[in-house]
C-alpha cells in the first residue's frame, strides 16, 4: 500500500512522486547541462533533477559571467547528512564562479523553535559553519548574515531590512493562504524574509543586478513561487527574477520522511563517532531486504527504497561501475542487507574522520565567515 504523500516546508511525509510534485509546482527537469555538470555525482545521478529558469545561469557560468547562489540554514540542531547535498553545491558552484550568499535564518529560528538568538548563533557557528568551512567553501567567495543582524555597515543592513518591509505591500494574505494553506503572522513574516534574503543581493548596496539563483529541495518551492511573484510586482528595483533547482529527498534513517534535526535516531550527524554510525544504520536504517534470508536469495532485494543504498549512491560511492554492481547484487539477491549495510558503514566512518579533522581546523577559521 502507498502511503498519501505529503509535501510542505515544514513536514515530508508519505511516498514522494516527484513527477507529480514537478506538475503541480511548474518545474521542469533539468537536460542537456554542460559537461561539468555531467562530472558532478548530484547531477549525473538525477539528484538535483529540476529548475525554474536555470538557463540564465547556464549562460553565465559558459560566458564566465558573474552569478549568485543564495541559500540559508536553520540552525535547529545537528547538522546531518542530508544537509551535505546543499553543501556540495555550494562548494560546486563556487568553482564555477559562484558569489555565495547564505542567511542563517535565527529570526526564523527564534520564533520555530523557542530559543533564544544567542543559542541559535552558537549552534549555527559550531555545527554548520564549522562543518561548511571544513568540506571546502571558500570564505574569499562567500558571504555568510545572520537575519538578526545583516550587517554592521548601516546603508547595507538599512537596505535589507527595508526591503522586507517594502515587499510585504506586494503580496495578499489569501496569497500566503493559497501558497501555504495554514498561516500564521510568524509564518508571514519569515516569508517576506526569505524573499528579501533572496532578492536583497542584487541591490545597488551589494551586488546589483546579477543572476541568482536558490538551489532547494522541492518541499521548499512554496517560498521561491512567493518570492517570485513578489519580485514580479516590486517596481523600486529592476530585479534580474530569481533561479532555482531542485534535489531530491535523502531519506531519515526510518521509513517514510527525510531526515529531522528533532529526531537524532533519523539521521547520521557529522559529529557521530565509528560506533554511533554502526548502531543507527544496524538499527533504524530502512531496508529494502526480504524478511528472511531464503526469501531475499530467491527475490533480491529493493534498492529504490533501501536507505543504505540511497547513501551510497548520493554521496559515498562516486564510482558508476560500482554502484551499478551493488545495485545488481542486492536486486539479485546475491547482496544482504547486512552486507550492504556493512559497505556504508565503512564508507560513511571514513569521510567522517577524515572531515573531523578537518572539522577541528576550521574551527579556527570561522572568523573569516562572519562579518565584523
Amino acid at each position: 500500500m502507498k502511503n498519501e504523500m505529503k509535501v510542505t516546508p515544514w513536514e515530508v511525509s508519505g511516498d514522494i512522486d516527484y513527477d507529480k510534485l514537478s506538475k503541480e509546482f511548474g518545474i521542469k527537469k533539468l537536460q542537456n547541462l554542460p559537461e561539468v555538470f555531467k562530472k558532478n555525482v548530484l547531477f549525473r545521478r538525477g539528484i538535483v533533477f529540476a529548475h525554474r529558469d536555470f538557463g540564465k545561469i547556464i549562460s553565465a557560468i559558459e560566458h564566465k559571467k558573474k552569478f549568485i547562489m543564495m541559500t540559508g540554514l536553520m540552525p535547529s540542531g545537528d547538522m546531518h547528512l542530508g544537509h551535505m547535498l546543499l553543501v556540495q553545491q555550494m562548494v560546486f558552484y563556487q568553482k564555477l564562479g559562484a558569489k555565495l550568499y547564505i542567511a542563517v535564518a535565527d529570526l526564523e529560528a527564534y520564533n520555530a523553535r523557542e530559543k533564544s538568538l544567542k543559542e541559535l548563533k552558537e549552534v549555527a557557528i559550531e555545527q554548520y559553519l564549522t562543518n561548511y568551512i571544513a568540506m571546502g567553501i571558500d570564505p574569499k567567495k562567500c558571504e555568510i548574515y545572520f537575519q538578526s543582524a545583516r550587517s554592521p555597515d548601516a546603508k547595507k543592513s538599512n537596505a535589507y531590512y527595508r526591503l522586507a518591509s517594502n515587499f510585504s505591500r506586494y503580496v495578499t494574505f489569501n496569497e500566503f493562504k493559497a501558497v501555504y494553506g495554514e498561516i500564521s503572522p510568524g509564518k508571514m513574516n519569515a516569508s517576506l524574509l526569505q524573499a528579501a534574503d533572496m532578492f536583497h543581493p542584487q541591490l545597488p548596496e551589494f551586488e546589483g543586478k546579477t543572476p541568482t539563483f536558490i538551489p532547494v529541495g522541492v518541499d521548499q518551492d512554496p517560498h521561491i513561487r512567493i518570492a517570485r511573484d513578489i519580485g514580479n510586482r516590486y517596481k523600486d528595483h529592476d530585479f534580474e527574477q530569481i533561479s532555482s533547482t531542485y534535489h531530491l529527498f535523502l531519506p531519515g534513517l526510518k521509513e517514510g520522511g527525510k531526515m529531522s534535526s528533532s529526531d537524532p535516531s533519523s539521521y547520521i550527524a557529522l559529529t557521530d563517532t565509528p560506533e554511533e554510525v554502526k548502531n543507527k544504520i544496524n538499527k533504524y536504517a530502512f531496508s529494502g531486504g526480504q524478511a528472511t534470508l531464503e526469501e531475499h536469495r530467491k527475490k533480491g532485494g529493493n534498492p529504490d527504497v533501501d536507505v543504505s543504498f540511497q547513501y551510497l549512491r548520493a554521496f559515498f560511492e562516486p564510482d558508476d561501475k560500482k554502484i551499478a554492481k551493488i545495485e545488481k547484487d542486492y536486486k539479485s539477491g546475491k547482496l544482504l542487507t547486512g552486507e550492504l549495510k556493512k559497505i556504508l558503514i565503512d564508507k560513511i566512518n571514513t569521510f567522517l574522520k577524515q572531515h573531523q579533522a578537518a572539522r577541528e581546523k576550521a574551527k579556527k577559521q570561522v572568523d573569516k565567515f562572519l562579518i565584523n
